[in-house]
């Protein structure tokens, strides 16, 4: 499980420079000026919930700047909107620069052609003189570096090491970034996603039909045409008594295809993508939230649905096993075992009780993700870079 926050390193550090670690009074504190880059916050999408959290929660002393280096259609946008987005973002951080406008750079990044974007991003802010705080998000992103020539993997490596603080999810993922790019242990960040949590949330004590729900980006990675494939092979009074959403964007045709394929349309809707008050409604009705991936880094849709008191099905993946412990907030499985998922879905259908117990655990142990306390933790971040 996480202990969070984690900022003993930076603590350590701070107080190495005799620096004041309570936060001070906003009223005396000089504005932060901050430029962050990443993802168009219009992509639905785990990095633009973290950065619109982010965004929306910031103290009064850390002004933000959101420069998008994506375009609204994110990696299914076309060649030229792809480079006409990096181009603006290119200019609008080269303008912010040269007039003095950035104390910091904070910039969120992922695998493949966004690794690219932001290193070129990074080297500007270096010429600068301005220091870098970057926020590592990829869920496949020990693939994609392991499978780089020797040559790429030296230049980005020479790149992180040149960062002030690297932020990542998980202590996994401390490990990975810190071996792979000789990056010092206390350079190296554990911030877990931040939630927003509702205030209240349904009793789900009483209920004619069993809602089942996933969130995210349809298609293998996550899971779900695993997931589809071990709904199909519950019991008839299984299916009888349940409902299975798939609500996301990616391979949504697909799915619908696999869902007709094996009968299950009375069982299983995929809406496509919804917005985060269709969201909010969603967990709001359900009972179970499932999650059998394949990879991930540490998925918000998991911690917002343990934040709606759901019991959760989802495999030990990222930095999933340091959130969620087996039978005691949630149920593990392992990624693509379509019978032993199966037996979840119903172990979890037919035991109310059970349901009730892990959703309540799960709602107590995400506590600490709360985005007030993630707040306090970047702002220590923040304080080390730039006293």
């Amino acid at each position: 499980m996480i202990n969070y926050p984690s900022l003993h390193i930076i603590q350590d550090k701070i107080k190495d420079k005799n620096l004041e670690l309570k936060t001070q009074n906003p009223v005396s504190v000089v504005a932060w000026q901050v430029l962050m880059l990443g993802d168009n916050l219009q992509i639905k999408g785990g990095i633009a919930s973290v950065q619109k959290l982010i965004l929306r929660n910031a103290p009064s002393h850390v002004q933000i700047q959101h420069i998008p280096t994506t375009c609204t259609d994110g990696e299914n946008g076309s060649i030229t909107r792809k480079i006409l987005a990096f181009g603006k973002a290119l200019g609008k951080l080269l303008w912010k620069l040269s007039r003095k406008k950035a104390d910091l750079i904070h910039v969120h990044f992922c695998q493949r052609g966004s690794t690219l974007r932001k290193m070129i991003l990074m080297l500007v802010a270096l010429a600068f003189d301005v220091p870098v705080v970057l926020h590592a998000h990829g869920s496949e992103y020990k693939l994609f570096y392991t499978g780089l020539p020797q040559w790429a993997k030296r230049i980005i490596s020479s790149l992180f090491r040149q960062s002030a603080y690297l932020i990542v999810l998980s202590q996994s993922w401390k490990n990975f970034y810190q071996s792979s790019f000789g990056l010092k242990a206390e350079q190296v960040v554990i911030l877990p996603n931040p939630v927003e949590f509702p205030s209240k949330i349904p009793e789900r004590t009483s209920c004619n039909q069993i809602m089942l729900v996933f969130l995210g980006q349809i298609g293998q990675r996550k899971g779900v045409f695993d997931l589809i494939r071990a709904f199909a092979s519950l019991p008839p009074e299984h299916k009888t008594c349940s409902k299975l959403i798939l609500a996301g964007d990616g391979e949504v045709e697909q799915a619908c295809q696999l869902v007709e394929s094996l009968d299950l349309g009375d069982y299983i809707k995929v809406p496509g993508g919804i917005d985060s008050g269709q969201r909010d409604a969603l967990l709001a009705k359900a009972n179970i939230f499932v999650l059998p991936s394949y990879n991930e880094g540490l998925p918000m849709a998991l911690l917002e649905a343990m934040g709606w008191g759901l019991p959760v099905i989802t495999t030990p993946v990222g930095g999933i096993p340091e959130v969620v412990t087996h039978a005691e907030n949630g149920l593990i499985i392992n990624p693509g075992d379509i019978e032993q998922l199966s037996d979840t879905l119903k172990s979890l259908i037919e035991n109310k009780s059970l349901r009730i117990s892990l959703g309540a655990k799960a709602r107590t142990s995400v506590v600490p993700l709360d985005v007030k306390n993630y707040w306090t933790s970047m702002s220590e971040v923040y304080r080390s870079v730039l006293k």
